[in-house]
């Protein structure tokens, strides 16, 4: 943040890449249309893919009990989703013409699709992209914050749902 602006926060995931694209003139289209069409698909990402992914998280993998209609209902509708991914995918490298904030924001949750419980099989156009996207280097850099990554074992993963469940219990 520049010293200039002082104690200005900005909050949500949405804006604070619509923040830094604009800040840095970069990842952002700046005629109306292109910046329409990434605003667009950050758009689906936070109102879609984020919640919906979110719900499956938490039922398939968090929840106490095994709730099979919610876990289903909300598989089913990210996996919904991603089939509206594809759509644009299977004729576009990215979402909104050049690799842009719209990609970043939906290949931080789609990359996750396994933990959902949700398959990408059968999405060659989202296989695609969220292998390219993963190949460059600053999301390379990106996943290795806050700590690097390394493989991780059942008893691990175990270890990690069982603190998420705490916190929704709380």
């Amino acid at each position: 943040m520049d010293r200039a602006e002082g104690d200005f926060a900005v909050f949500e995931s949405g804006a604070i890449l619509v923040y830094l694209a604009e800040k840095t003139g970069r990842l952002m289209p700046t005629d109306v249309k292109g910046r329409s069409r990434v605003m667009q698909w950050l758009m689906f990402q936070m109102g879609g893919v984020g919640p919906m992914q979110g719900q499956a998280n938490v039922f398939f993998r968090y929840f106490p009990e095994k709730l099979q209609p919610a876990i289903d209902r909300y598989q089913n509708e990210t996996r919904r989703l991603y089939t509206v991914l594809e759509r644009q995918l299977k004729d576009h490298e990215y979402l909104a013409g050049d690799y842009s904030i719209a990609d970043i924001a939906n290949w931080a949750w789609v990359r996750s699709h396994d933990w959902a419980g949700v398959s990408v099989e059968g999405l060659p156009g989202v296989q695609r992209w969220l292998a390219a996207i993963e190949s460059r280097p600053a999301a390379q850099r990106g996943l290795d914050v806050p700590t690097p990554r390394k493989p991780e074992d059942a008893a691990a993963a175990a270890k990690r749902i069982e603190a998420a469940r705490t916190l929704i219990q709380r």
